[in-house]
This record gives structure tokens, C-alpha cells and sequence, in this order.
């Protein structure tokens, strides 16, 4: 690996973001083509965060300053991508349900995909589940994740479902839910595609739904 890509690689495991920064703009000023920083030093470094998080190496904290690294060195190379036209792994529409102000579990999950080249667009908290059918009938997503981390709010992930399914628009998107209480029997209870313990399997998970 070309030393600058080593070195936003390794950046980005420590969560050392001003290094990450520093080393992407080497790698630019290198003439490393954006797509190659993205997918040898960026993707791969998240990947192997999963790797470390699910062998129990790496723990949230940890998994949380790596994709802050990530977020910041990838805000510096967003603009050569687009100039680049380097294609997205997929759109992902992503928010905590109504009644539900958490975000931290929301927060990681956007930053890995983000970290696995998947384009997206945070809705915050507390969202409606009719703000989160307008925002999918704009927005054109793959991938709807919906979070919940109360007992109280998960009904409201069945409730966004139901409003997608009368707008017309639960064909066109593919639904994941997750959070604390949420469970894969849930989950396929209330008819979603899918379910992630975690941030590092949601990853998984979304590549499964969009390949």
C-alpha cells in the first residue's frame, strides 16, 4: 500500500483524525486517484473496525473516534469523488423514530455505512413517520434505517411501515430497523427487511440489500 494510503489507514483505526486529514491531502497532492483513497484506505480501515469490533477487540468508544476520523478525512475527499464521479454502494435514509431523542447508536451506524461508501442522509430524531415517507418519496433512498432505543417508541418503527405501505412507497425501499430493544423477531414482526445488533452488522447488512 503507497504510504499515504497506509497512513490514512492507520489514521483512522487510532481515530487520529488530524492525521487522517493529513494523509488524504498527501495522498491527493500525490495524484492518488480519489477512488483509490476511498476504497483501499477509508473502506478498508472501516472494515477492519467491524473486524476488531466484532472480535471484541474494539468496543464502541473506539468504533465511534475511527469513524469520526473517517467523517472528517472523507469531507476533505467528498469533493473529488463527485468530480470524479465515484458511484455510492447505495442511498441510505436514516433517523431515530418518533418520541425518540437518541442518537448515538443512530450517529455510528450512518458513519459506518458512510464509512462503506453508501451515501447518506440523516434525519435526526424524533421524526414522524410521515416526514419519513415524504423524506423517501424526495429522496429515492435504498435503504430506510429506522432506530428506536425505548420500549414506548418502537411502535412507532411499525407505524412508519404502515404510512409507507399506504403511501404506495414500501415497494420501493428496503426497510432495517435496530436499537437496544429491538429484536429480529421484532423486526420480522413488524415486516421489515432486516434487523442489525450493531453498527458493524448493519453494514452487512445494507450491502445484502442493495447487491
Amino acid at each position: 500500500m503507497n504510504e499515504n494510503l497506509q497512513k490514512v489507514y492507520d489514521a483512522i483505526l487510532e481515530g487520529d483524525a488530524a492525521l487522517a486529514k493529513e494523509g488524504v491531502q498527501l495522498a491527493l497532492d500525490a495524484s492518488v486517484p480519489a477512488s483509490t483513497i476511498l476504497n483501499e484506505s477509508m473502506i478498508a480501515a472501516m472494515a477492519k473496525v467491524g473486524q476488531l469490533f466484532e472480535e471484541g477487540e474494539f468496543y464502541v468508544p473506539e468504533m465511534l473516534i475511527a469513524a469520526r476520523a473517517m467523517q472528517q478525512s472523507l469531507a476533505l475527499l467528498k469533493p473529488h469523488l463527485q468530480k470524479a464521479e465515484v458511484k455510492s454502494t447505495g442511498k441510505v435514509l436514516i433517523g431515530t423514530v418518533k418520541g425518540d431523542l437518541h442518537d448515538i447508536g443512530k450517529n455510528l451506524v450512518g458513519m459506518m455505512l458512510e464509512g462503506a461508501g453508501f451515501e447518506i442522509k440523516d434525519l435526526g430524531t424524533d421524526v414522524s413517520p410521515d416526514k419519513f415517507v415524504e423524506m423517501v418519496k424526495s429522496e429515492k433512498p435504498d435503504i430506510l434505517a429506522l432506530s428506536a432505543l425505548l420500549t414506548t417508541t418502537m411502535p412507532n418503527m411499525e407505524n412508519t411501515i404502515e404510512a409507507l405501505k399506504a403511501s404506495g412507497m414500501r415497494e420501493h425501499v428496503k426497510v432495517i430497523v435496530g436499537g437496544a430493544p429491538v429484536t429480529d423477531s421484532y423486526a420480522e414482526k413488524i415486516g421489515a427487511d432486516g434487523y442489525s445488533p450493531d453498527a458493524s452488522r448493519a453494514v452487512n447488512l445494507a450491502k445484502s440489500l442493495v447487491s
